[in-house]
């Protein structure tokens, strides 16, 4: 259950994005009219492109042109419904999030989801002819993973935008701009861009004992070991821009090397406390008899799911839920909230 000291995410981000929902909700009675109204304004396509397109975007696999203001967005890239919603639009098809969290019911987004449920349109593998019936006009796989085959195919049915380069991930304010780009909404992702920026160093400023402390983010397991994530993983660069420094021992350790991650602070995703506090090579680690651990339990939780979209809408609901764990894995006291 969602306590009263984690509902400060539905604040200035929130607020950021529902006034993005709502302008464009407001464009489209506008451009609709009502009875009695002055007949709507000539169409875009009737006088030319619409103001600020086209854009062309460059990816792994060359640039897309989009020529109008997309109606039908395909969100192919696994947290990429977020990033559409987060900018007003509801997308006709999404990918399924891979894992145990139940993505359909995220608490972040929610509010946001006022139209029909979009069709999923594949998890693992792309389900191209489901796109292809939702006859799409953008298809968004900036977190998606194509292979250029995979692009190949999807760039015959809609304008497709890839991933930035087939080398590094894009980082979660890349995304959000790339996709205000491709939605005619540059403007309105910078300020969401802000908003989220701005939340992470009010929380950093408001814990210096994060500052300067070493973290290890690993994925559990209670019974081959764990693996701590390097610096480049997004999942841990959560931590690392609240002021903590990475691990330098990353990558498998097995049982025999736990001692690896006696770091100031330890964070585990995806298994439960007690299975790993059951393993007693672990429970006798400092860092654990010292309570210097976030447990965020199961790949299930709300914490990973929230940290697994990197989205501008889950990550300060993840903060949320991180913050006290975190305050009292450094030994310091949470600052008081209003409200």
């Amino acid at each position: 259950m969602i306590n009263a000291g984690r509902r400060s995410w539905r604040g200035g981000v929130r607020a950021v994005a529902a006034a993005i929902t709502a302008g464009a909700t407001a464009a489209a009675l506008a451009a609709c009219g009502g009875g009695g109204a002055e007949p709507a304004a000539t169409s875009p396509t009737e006088g030319g492109s619409a103001p600020g397109f086209p854009v062309t975007i460059d990816h792994a696999f060359g640039t897309t042109t989009i020529e109008q203001p997309p109606d039908r967005v395909v969100a192919l890239g696994y947290n990429g419904s977020d990033f559409v919603l987060a900018l007003g639009v509801q997308p006709v098809g999404v990918r399924d999030f891979i894992g145990s969290f139940d993505e359909d019911r995220r608490a972040w987004a929610r509010d946001l989801m006022t139209g029909p449920a979009p069709e999923k349109v594949g998890g693992e593998e792309i389900d191209f002819e489901k796109i292809a019936e939702l006859q799409p006009d953008l298809i968004m796989a900036v977190y998606a993973f194509l292979e250029p085959s995979d692009y190949d195919k999807l760039s015959q049915l809609a304008p497709t935008v890839a991933q930035p380069s087939r080398d590094t991930t894009a980082t979660w304010q890349e995304q959000t701009r790339i996709t205000g780009k491709a939605l005619g909404r540059s403007a309105e992702a910078e300020e969401l861009v802000g908003a989220v920026e701005e939340r992470f160093a009010e929380a950093a400023a408001a814990h210096p004992s994060f500052a300067g402390k070493t973290i290890a983010v690993a994925l559990g397991e209670e019974t081959s070991g764990t693996y701590v994530l390097e610096p480049t993983d997004l999942r841990a660069q959560f931590f690392t821009a609240l002021g903590f420094v990475n691990s330098s021992q990353t990558g498998q350790i097995s049982q025999e090397r736990f001692g690896l991650l006696d770091q100031d602070v330890l964070v585990l995703m995806g298994v439960e406390k007690e299975a790993m506090l059951a393993n007693p090579v672990f429970a006798q680690l400092p860092v654990v008899r010292e309570d210097r651990v976030f447990y965020a339990g199961t790949f299930a939780s709300e914490f990973n799911g929230a940290l697994g979209f990197g989205s501008p809408l889950s990550l300060p609901y993840a903060l949320d839920i991180a913050l006290p764990e975190l305050a009292a894995a450094t030994g310091a006291e949470e600052p008081a909230t209003g409200g």
